[in-house]
């Protein structure tokens, strides 16, 4: 059979050579694609956000933004590769080219992502991100072009290798085919967290996004390698032209011919669609009445996804907020994304077999749009949930000085107790070797010290903390000001630094960082930690000792090395902490509430909308319906983007509350057009057009048969008068 003989005329009905359990071979490539192409976007959309807040250094609505932008393209290019299938490749030659530029962009997104490439000083810190941040825009670009061309294409492709005669193992193999979207975008935003948290590197380790991107990106290359493999067994439609352009064309009309006699003197029509019956079909004029009548629906559903796929941005930065410690299993913060997919895959058959047939008992009439109603408010609970979260992270936040303000903390070196008195404060006793609890602030350019009898004035810099090591000595002339950190440790590490109190040099080291040789009466620079027990070995000369912690996720702390510390096989005891930042003290569990609602929210808005959609369209405008729900996403993804950049909410719990209330009052709106709608039969409003065109065109033939036999009579009857003329005559 040739790609272009169509399966279902064969006399077996099937598009391939061979059957496999009555299963056309082709569609075991194409399922094995789908897999590999969901893991590889699933995977790479998992730690995008943080790629962009901790390897570019961005800020959280900066990293949201572009998140958003990418996934509204994502949702906006299905549509190009929609046509171009229909009108021009054909299905499997757009699949073919897009997975090309779809690999590429995954390669490239992954080249971006190796900070060795400008890494001249090998620090760890590319020297030229602008690099990066440009070849990571083109190769996201060239993801959304790919993800979304094949989009449409793929799931049709499959249905197309099946006979007439095959309609069982067609909607098993779709039911296989979003088994497989699940699984793959399950397993990837399990694995690619992962492989995030490692560090690699050619000089300097860092966390290693290459893998996680390189892994994606390798997917990639298979799915477009098996899809090729399967080539010479797929059946190949030819394209038969995209009914989107002629939905388009046929609107455009009307509203044109509408605008040209809109002067009163032309007599209105019913629908304005009507005013395109000059040169369209009556049948696709009453088609295009019924999809807008759903299209008018969609007019508030972009706000479902604006609070939807924030799961994957706000939500995914939340976490770095909160301890992902749940005892054995240490869960990374773009890991909880992964409660969506299991969530999914429990709830739908639990709502379609329990939960509706229960209502249904009820005697209660749970329509497809009221399911969609009651979605909604499941997703604006999701974010009255995480508004409260956030309340709880938000009392564990350090408060950080403002542009205007500054920070002192003291540290006693000493081995005798101080009293300070600060400025509007009352007098502090600080116990030898020991920091005050808190960091005090002041509007003040500098501020004066009491301690005893003794003033010190010292200065102080706007926008920033400082800890004051007050020696032992307090008439020494040099007291230092160290630089404390005016943010949380990034990526759940947490920042450590030495101060040696003693006369001589101490070294510190770890197997994670190597504080080096700190002088006598001196600090070392911060180092990052990550969570877990650490061991530093303390060294001065031949003398040495150990001591031990356990650390949580985003912390900071200063260790003091006291003066009278007494070298040994242990100096556990002797080591004292000032804790500078809290660790992170919410757990992650907490989030578990707020993915439940939303993804409730999904099963019963996204799922049943779908259904709902293609069950009031006309069949040949399905296509259509499915472009209008996917351009609601992209809507959705472009309001987040308004919001984080132009609203600039200063807490994100408000933020939260804000979109919650406006998917409420979306909410309402929408449950008001609900009500005034009324469900239709496209089946069968087009069966009694058709046949009311039929009778139509029967009255025009009985008509038309009437005027020939009124000719052929007075034909007759004129040849007799002519004929009876010649007798007379």
């Amino acid at each position: 059979m040739t790609d272009n003989e169509d399966p279902k005329k064969e006399k077996k009905s099937k598009g391939t050579s061979k059957e496999v359990c009555g299963y056309p071979l082709s569609i075991f490539f194409i399922i094995v694609n789908e897999f590999c192409e969901r893991f590889s976007y699933y995977g790479m959309r998992a730690v995008l956000v943080l790629y962009f807040k901790y390897f570019f250094q961005w800020d959280d609505d900066m990293a949201t933004s572009t998140y958003h932008i990418f996934v509204a393209l994502c949702y906006l290019t299905p549509i190009l590769g929609a046509i171009v299938a229909d009108s021009w490749l054909g299905k499997f030659k757009t699949i073919i080219y897009l997975s090309i530029v779809y690999a590429i962009g995954q390669v490239a997104l992954a080249v971006s992502a190796v900070h060795d490439i400008t890494d001249g000083d090998r620090n760890g810190i590319p020297d030229n991100i602008t690099f990066h941040i440009v070849l990571s825009m083109v190769g996201l670009f060239l993801i959304a072009l790919g993800t979304g061309g094949i989009k449409p294409c793929v799931a049709a492709f499959g249905g197309d290798q099946f006979g007439d005669h095959q309609e069982r193992q067609r909607r098993t193999f779709f039911s296989v085919f979003y088994l497989c979207i699940n699984g793959g975008s399950l397993l990837s935003t399990i694995i690619t967290p992962i492989l995030r948290a490692q560090e690699c590197g050619i000089y300097s380790k860092q966390k290693c996004y290459s893998l996680a991107f390189g892994v994606p990106a390798a997917l990639m290359v298979v799915a477009l390698v098996v899809f090729i493999i399967g080539s010479g067994m797929y059946y190949k439609a030819e394209p038969q032209g995209n009914i989107m352009l002629d939905v388009c064309k046929c609107i455009g009309f009307a509203i044109k011919n509408r605008f040209k006699h809109r002067s009163k003197q032309f007599p209105k029509r019913q629908h304005w669609m009507d005013w395109s019956e000059e040169k369209y079909d009556k049948l696709l004029i009453a088609q295009i009445k019924m999809v807008l009548k759903v299209l008018f629906l969609y007019i508030p559903l972009p706000m479902f996804w604006t609070l939807f796929d924030q799961k994957g941005s706000r939500w995914t930065l939340q976490a770095t907020n909160m301890d992902g410690n749940f005892g054995l299993l240490v869960i990374q913060p773009d890991q909880m994304q992964t409660v969506n997919p299991i969530l999914i895959l429990t709830l739908v058959p639990i709502m379609e077999s329990v939960i509706y047939p229960l209502i249904k008992k009820c005697g209660l009439n749970f329509t497809p749009l009221r399911r969609m109603t009651v979605g909604m408010i499941m997703a604006a609970i999701a974010f009255v949930c995480a508004a409260l979260v956030q309340l709880q992270i938000d009392k564990t936040l350090p408060t950080f000085p403002s542009a205007s303000q500054s920070q002192l903390k003291l540290l006693n070196m000493g081995s005798n107790p101080v009293t300070v008195k600060l400025p509007d404060n009352d007098p502090l006793v600080l116990p030898a070797a020991q920091a005050s609890d808190q960091f005090f602030t002041f509007e003040a350019e500098s501020v004066s010290i009491l301690i005893g009898s003794m003033t010190k004035t010292i200065p102080l810099a706007k926008g920033r903390r400082q800890t004051l090591l007050i020696p032992s000595n307090i008439s020494d002339i040099n007291w230092l000001l160290t630089d404390d950190l005016t943010s949380k440790p990034q990526e759940g590490n947490n920042a450590l630094r030495f101060v040696n109190g003693m006369n001589t040099t101490v070294n510190v080291s770890t197997p994670a960082a190597d504080f080096g040789l700190i002088e006598s009466l001196y600090y070392s620079n911060y180092s990052q930690i990550k969570n877990g027990k650490a061991t530093f070995t303390l060294r001065s000369g031949s003398q040495s000792c150990e001591y031990s912690r356990d650390f949580g996720y985003g912390s900071s702390y200063t260790f003091l090395i006291p003066s009278t510390l007494v070298f040994g096989s242990n100096c556990q005891e002797s080591i004292t902490e000032a804790e500078d930042i809290k660790p992170n003290s919410v757990h992650m569990a907490l989030q578990i509430p707020q993915y439940f609602f939303i993804t409730a929210g999904e099963v019963m808005f996204s799922v049943t909308g779908l259904e709902f959609s293609y069950s009031q369209a006309p069949s040949n405008m399905k296509s259509v319906l499915q472009a209008g729900w996917l351009l609601t996403n992209a809507f959705g993804n472009f309001i987040v983007l308004i919001v984080a950049e132009l609203a600039k909410i200063p807490k994100q719990w408000a933020e939260y509350i804000l979109f919650a209330s406006l998917l409420f009052a979306v909410c309402i709106i929408f449950s008001i057009m609900a009500y005034f709608y009324t469900y239709i039969n496209p089946a069968e409003i087009e069966a009694q057009f058709k046949k009311k065109l039929d009778e139509d065109d029967d009255d025009k033939s009985q008509l038309q048969k009437e005027e020939v036999e009124m000719v052929k009579k007075d034909s007759i009857k004129s040849h007799k008068d002519d004929t009876a003329k010649q007798t007379k005559m």
